[in-house]
């Protein structure tokens, strides 16, 4: 059960909507054709506002209509409706591009027309955004768990193309579909991790633990925060964690609830070293400049982690969308400021639950250049 909302979008010339009588010719004529596909279409009131018009109108069964006509000679039709699992739908997608037909065919000088699927609100979510906030819809069908901890909320929902999707803050974080992220996220084929020691920063899903485990390490260890995220993943997301968070401790693991920045404060004092230390934290933050407390911690986070790597080691972080050029670019020259000097390469892949390519880099000290 939603709320349905359907938007259809037309434009004219602006001289055909000039004046007050030439407005309402054009919203009568677009009300007409309306009536012929939203036959119990009342009119409640009409109004001129900025330079242009507002007729709103009610229909059965309690949907509103609300048609606007601006002065620039933009027209939209909102309609808004509650829709029943069993209820059939006032106005379908089908009949919306016939309604969009019959304007663009009848109703002088419209030039350009539009009509948008329903974007469906309440129950619950069903969109979430691309790295740089464009909308996308999902075929979620039930949310499988969820609880707010004192550091995010937490959610599982279901999709039927991509499985179980873990959501915390209602960002989609990995599904059931998406190795390919963690694959690309440790280099799987590039990097040898045989006998190696690894810290993972986060990864409260399970997902890089357990495929690190399969490629025999000496030993991982997994610093998160949020316990209710790992028990949620551990019954709910088994197919991308297996078994590894059913115990916090294993004969070459070990999970450590809490905040990381403790974790490496205390390696950083006792001058313990990594192989590989992986930054599966947030996302690196698109902002118009590099300050906030984001870019703070993930600056803070980079320069711990580099106190407890070994010489040849290798930090591995995921970035953001390579359709967010610019916050990628940020996180690059913050890099080429680092003491000691350090040297990067980046790689990316298509994350079926993220709908873009995801970029992802890995981090080593330069060799070749002094402090």
């Amino acid at each position: 059960m939603a709320v349905n909302t359907i938007l259809l979008d037309f434009s004219v010339d602006p001289s055909v909507v000039k004046n007050e009588s030439r407005l309402s010719v054009v919203a009568t004529n677009v009300e007409n054709i309306l009536r012929e596909y939203l036959t119990s279409l009342k009119h409640i009131n009409s109004f001129n506002y900025d330079g242009g018009l507002i007729k709103v109108y009610t229909c059965d069964p309690g949907a509103t209509v609300n048609l606007r006509v601006y002065s620039n000679g933009l027209i939209t039709i909102n309609v808004d409706y509650f829709k029943g699992d069993k209820q059939e739908p006032i106005l379908t997608y089908d009949r919306s591009r016939q309604l969009e037909k019959d304007v663009l065919e009848r109703v002088i000088d419209v030039s350009k027309a539009m009509a948008l699927p329903p974007i469906k609100r309440g129950t619950y979510m069903t969109y979430f955004v691309s790295s740089d906030e464009r909308l996308l819809e999902y075929d979620i069908d039930e949310i499988v768990f969820e609880q707010i901890t004192p550091y995010q909320k937490v959610q599982i929902v279901h999709s039927k193309s991509l499985g179980n999707i873990l959501v915390l803050d209602d960002l989609q974080n990995i599904a059931e579909s998406d190795l390919i992220y963690t694959e690309t996220l440790m280099a799987r084929g590039k990097e040898n991790y045989k006998d190696k020691e690894i810290v993972i920063l986060g990864g409260g899903d399970g997902a890089l633990l357990y495929e690190l485990l399969k490629e025999n390490p000496k030993e991982v260890i997994m610093l998160e925060i949020d316990d209710v995220v790992m028990k949620a993943c551990a019954k709910h997301m088994r197919s991308v964690c297996g078994d590894v968070l059913d115990n916090y401790s294993g004969p070459s693991y070990k999970i450590i609830v809490g905040d990381c920045m403790k974790s490496l404060e205390q390696y950083i004092k006792e001058d313990r070293k990594f192989d590989y230390i992986f930054g599966d934290l947030t996302d690196i933050p698109i902002s118009e400049s590099l300050t906030g407390q984001l870019w703070t911690f993930v600056n803070k986070i980079l320069q711990m982690s580099f106190k407890v790597l070994k010489s040849d080691g290798k930090f591995m972080t995921h970035l953001n969308g390579s359709s967010s050029p610019d916050a990628i670019e940020k996180y690059k020259s913050q890099l080429d400021k680092m003491q000691p000097p350090v040297k990067f390469t980046t790689s990316k892949a298509f994350v079926p639950s993220f709908m873009e390519d995801w970029v992802f880099c890995q981090v080593s000290f330069d060799q070749n250049k002094k402090e």
